[in-house]
């Protein structure tokens, strides 16, 4: 058997194998509701044989989406049609994953195909941005407003909030966002978080929002359902966030219980010089991974069976978060099956087209 397609139990869960949809915004929400379109867009990847299928970044708050068309579950009413896509992905032996966001500085753009221009508050879909410090992810855009401690408190009542919605949405995995410049991830760049008080200038005090949020959450998620972290790794640029801080987090994360990181980067500074390359990030995963004894994901221009298969293999990561190639191929795990001479179940409608 390929590693790819090895089984994995984390806590509860057994996974059938390693392949993840990695969360991918679509943009295609009206006050955050899900609808047909996510049902398609995330069911054909469960038909298509992935293990793990995490939702795009799902907003807590109104306030926490990039922009006005991000799925969100911040109302009970988005419940429902969740609880619709969840039951299908079941069905099809995929497990549903959702990832809990909150866009911080980054909130109130335009969508990619529009632009993805800020839209200044007071205009048509435009609103009040927040972050720790009053700084802008780039010199056109308005800066946010720097959060209160009554503003931390309110965020860390959102995600626990939405912990019980996705539960209810019958998720069986969170993905904590803590990457790519969102609101978790300026609060542990030292670039992005100029704090004064115990949320900011040291290591220790910038780590705080984040491990006060996994607190929150676990308060109401169960024991025995995995909880995951997604983290930029590096920010790319001197004086940033590191891999080195990483895998300071990631013991300290394994120790609070958490089960899985997410190892992508970027995302924080505008202009960032990232060497990209098939597996980039790959080493990021690796070194959390052997420094910590977490388990970790690999992202990051992973297009290949066989690449996929050796980052497992060698133990590089234990499960492997496919973006891009998953977007051109629903199917790819079926593919990368036959390409690693494994042969795994088709759904019964599809026997026919077998190689």
């Amino acid at each position: 058997m390929p590693h790819l397609f090895s089984p994995i139990k984390i806590k509860s869960i057994e996974f059938k194998n390693r392949i993840v949809v990695s969360p991918m915004c679509e943009y295609s929400s009206e006050d955050g509701f899900a609808n047909d379109w996510h049902l398609v867009h995330l069911g054909s990847r469960a038909v298509g044989g992935a293990g793990l299928i995490i939702t795009e970044a799902t907003a807590v708050s109104a306030e926490g989406r990039i922009t006005g068309h991000d799925l969100g579950i911040y109302k009970d009413e988005h419940i429902d049609k969740l609880k619709h896509i969840t039951d299908f992905i079941h069905e099809h032996g995929a497990v549903a994953g959702i990832q809990l966001a909150h866009a911080g500085r980054k909130a109130s753009h335009k969508r990619p195909w529009e632009g993805g221009k800020q839209i200044l508050p007071g205009n048509l879909g435009g609103w009040e941005t927040v972050a720790p410090s009053a700084l802008s992810f780039t010199d056109s855009e308005i800066a946010p407003l720097e959060l209160t401690k009554a503003g931390i408190e309110q965020i860390k009542s959102d995600f626990k909030a939405a912990t019980l919605r996705a539960l209810k949405a019958g998720f069986k995995v969170i993905e904590l966002h803590g990457a790519h410049g969102y609101l978790i991830h300026e609060f542990l760049s030292p670039l992005s978080n100029k704090r004064t008080d115990e949320y900011g200038g040291t290591f220790d005090n910038r780590i705080r929002f984040l491990l006060e949020i996994v607190a929150t959450v676990q308060e109401v998620w169960p024991a025995d359902l995995p909880l995951f972290v997604r983290i930029s790794a590096s920010d790319w640029t001197e004086g940033g966030w590191t891999a080195d801080d990483s895998s300071a987090l990631a013991k300290i994360l394994k120790d609070k219980g958490v089960d899985l990181i997410d190892c992508s980067s970027g995302g924080n500074v505008a202009g960032a010089k990232i060497p990209l390359s098939p597996g980039y990030q790959v080493p990021f995963a690796e070194k959390v991974r052997k420094e910590t004894g977490i388990l970790t994901g690999a992202v990051g221009l992973i297009t290949q069976p066989l690449q996929a298969d050796s980052i497992v293999q060698t133990g590089h990561a234990d499960m492997v978060f496919f973006a891009r190639e998953l977007l051109r191929d629903p199917y790819f795990p079926l593919r990368a099956a036959h390409e690693l001479g494994y042969e795994i179940k088709w759904p019964v409608q599809y026997e026919r087209a077998k190689w």
